[in-house]
């Protein structure tokens, strides 16, 4: 069974890799544009359909508003990649927003930061798969019919790709993430010369639609507030820039230009796409609303419920390339795609914030732990068991989970811009040359800029979500928040409880050892365990038993064999085995508390998950209760029956802490 399970995970997730094999996986800039930047990418397939949604509430005549809300994400999201260049420089080490935050605002501050980041990439992984099963579910009724376990499937797939390693994955993903990139910019700038070099129109398939507004005679103040809530959805474009800081440990050296290099280009290609779709979805007329069957006519009758609102991303294709044209099929495709793998952003991001956090004693330590292929696999099957748990609670509903998203990642912006003008500010100080400190000055003003602007996207962000399910990762926070400080506080009280005080001395022995042999029958075991606790040398030896029917035979075998270890019986009224021996080691200890007391206990080695339920039983229960008594050791004597021989020369069953973690890169 284990040779079975060994080869099964063998082939899942690969042969195992040294730890000295560390560097081979670090990423070229190639492979680390898909690997970090696939949910960033992925956000321009969801982003512009999200501010006309929004504004469709008010109506198709509100569209107008959209180019300027559009030009305000691109800024934000312009700002965030210029600011996020000056922490990779900064803060090579991975920690990201985390490091940041904790170093320049306090440990409560970076504890904020990565609690929202950790619910930002379980959300990510939801929301990306949630939104590729919708498209699938498009042209396959049965994964419409059954999202939540198709997607669920989906997010399993991907924990083993990612299992495999980074580089492994990264390379798994690279075609379909550069086919995206390029099956867009293409349909962008096509349909850019066709609309303003040869004059064509553009006509989407809903362009003769018409909406009916949900909100009607807005006031001055709740248009505003509606507009406001288009810009917050369509800021959900800057989801995953963050992820670059956290990874910078995985590009190969130099480290920091590559990685900000890498965040470049991201920025440059994601605001292309983002505003490219966006413009040949209005002049195209592309109509969509947050209730299609109840808000659309199609030739003055409502559309009902039978109607499939497609993407903006089909529309703005069949626009350009024709509807069921080869080149349409081709962005069908390769958007659902790049949807299931944006979900490898978090894959990567959350297992080293999970490992900064263990190293730094506020997460587990079997965080910190790398697995067979050098990845952390402990962070890794949290994810992916976190986001199965939210697609499954939400059935995998893309609206519902998308009023949960971009909270906690407009946290970690605004918190780490902040503390990088701190950053500056500090260094400026001491820093006596004019051309390092105009450097300086310069990437103030950058991260200064990017901390209002952050800032005021996250007050709007709350405002206009808050109520419509923000209010759950608002409550999410604080208790991972409380969590992780519970967890160091559980460390340090455990480093401080076994810390040397100053008046320890190694020298000092206890004053005497009383060993005690447990005894229920006399045979090989019991013969084993007497040897072994007469090597040791004690002060004080004698086996014990407690009585019961076969001890008087038990007596006389002992006396016959002529063992030179006095055996003491204990009186056991109840027929109790636990309890008796119990009571007689407390007493010897009350006696004399400075004494050791060892007790040796004989167990049976066997082969077969069954022969457990057969054996040691009592000893288990015994070691169980003895382990919380002060001054007692207990000893474990193995004896190998024959069933335990199919067992040898196999390699050791993996167990959180049974791996240490690789070196540094």
């Amino acid at each position: 069974m284990a040779k079975v399970t060994d080869l099964v995970k063998r082939v899942l997730v690969g042969r195992a890799l040294r730890s000295g094999q560390l560097h081979e996986q670090l990423l070229p800039k190639r492979i680390a544009l898909p690997v970090f930047a696939s949910d960033a990418l992925s956000s321009v397939a969801y982003a512009p359909q999200e501010i006309l949604v929004i504004l469709s509430l008010a109506g198709v005549s509100f569209y107008h508003y959209s180019p300027w809300v559009a030009m305000a994400v691109v800024v934000v999201m312009l700002t965030v990649v210029a600011s996020y260049r000056q922490n990779v420089h900064a803060y090579p080490s991975g920690g990201g927003d985390y490091e940041v935050a904790t170093v320049n605002l306090g440990r409560n501050a970076g504890l904020t930061v990565a609690s929202a980041l950790m619910v930002d990439y379980v959300l990510t992984v939801a929301v990306s798969v949630a939104n590729g099963v919708d498209y699938v579910g498009a042209t396959i009724p049965y994964v419409a019919q059954h999202k939540p376990t198709v997607a669920i499937v989906i997010v399993v797939l991907l924990t083993v790709v990612n299992l495999r390693g980074i580089r492994e994955s990264g390379v798994a993903f690279a075609v379909p993430t550069y086919a995206f990139m390029i099956a867009v910019l293409g349909m962008v700038g096509w349909g850019a010369f066709k609309y303003l070099a040869l004059g064509e129109e553009l006509r989407a398939p809903t362009a003769d639609y018409e909406i009916i507004a949900e909100q009607t005679n807005l006031t001055s103040f709740a248009a505003a507030f509606l507009i406001l809530r288009a810009f917050s959805s369509g800021c959900a474009a800057l989801t995953g820039v963050e992820a670059i800081s956290n990874g910078v440990p995985a590009f190969r050296k130099p480290k920091s230009r590559n990685a900000a290099t890498t965040l470049l280009m991201m920025g440059l290609v994601s605001v292309t796409m983002f505003g490219g779709i966006i413009s040949l979805g209005l002049v195209s007329g592309v109509k969509v609303s947050e209730h299609p069957a109840q808000d659309v006519l199609i030739d003055g009758q409502l559309a009902g419920p039978g109607y499939y609102q497609q993407p903006i991303i089909s529309q703005v294709a069949d626009a350009v390339f024709g509807g069921g044209s080869l080149l349409f099929v081709i962005i069908s495709v390769v958007t659902a795609l790049i949807l299931f793998l944006a979900a490898n952003t978090a894959f990567n991001g959350f297992p080293v914030l999970g490992s900064i956090l263990a190293q730094d004693r506020f997460l587990p330590r079997q965080l910190h732990t790398r697995g067979d292929r050098l990845a952390f696999s402990n962070g890794i099957g949290i994810l992916a068991a976190a986001a199965c748990l939210l697609l499954w609670g939400f059935q995998a509903d893309v609206s519902k989970l998308l009023n949960l998203y971009i909270v906690g990642v407009f946290v970690s912006f605004t918190l780490s811009q902040t503390g990088m003008v701190l950053h500056w500010t500090r260094h400026l100080k001491t820093e006596t040359d004019p051309r390092v400190r105009f450097q300086m000055q310069r990437s103030r003003v950058i991260n200064a800029f990017g901390a209002v602007m952050t800032g005021v996207v996250l007050v709007v962000v709350l405002l206009t979500k808050f109520m419509v399910g923000a209010w759950i990762v608002c409550l999410a926070m604080p208790v991972l928040f409380l969590m992780m400080k519970g967890i160091r506080r559980h460390y340090d009280n455990v480093a401080k409880e076994l810390q040397l005080d100053d008046d320890y001395d190694p020298a000092m022995l206890p004053s005497r050892t009383h060993a005690i042999v447990l005894v229920s029958k006399v045979h090989k075991p019991t013969m084993r365990a007497l040897a072994y606790a007469r090597a040791a040398r004690p002060s004080v030896l004698e086996a014990v038993t407690v009585n019961s029917e076969g001890t008087n035979e038990l007596s006389a075998e002992w006396d016959r064999l002529g063992i030179p270890v006095p055996l003491k019986t204990l009186d056991s009224p109840y027929r109790e085995i636990t309890q008796p021996i119990l009571d007689y080691v407390k007493n010897l200890r009350k006696r004399s508390p400075r004494d050791v007391v060892a007790v040796y206990i004989p167990e049976y080695v066997v082969g077969h998950w069954w022969e457990h339920l057969l054996h040691n039983q009592s000893a288990l229960r015994l070691k169980a209760r003895l382990l919380f008594k002060p001054g007692v050791m207990v000893i474990s004597v193995p004896w190998q029956l024959h069933s335990s021989d199919r067992l040898r020369g196999r390699r050791e069953p993996f167990a959180p802490g049974a791996v240490r973690r690789a070196p540094k890169p």
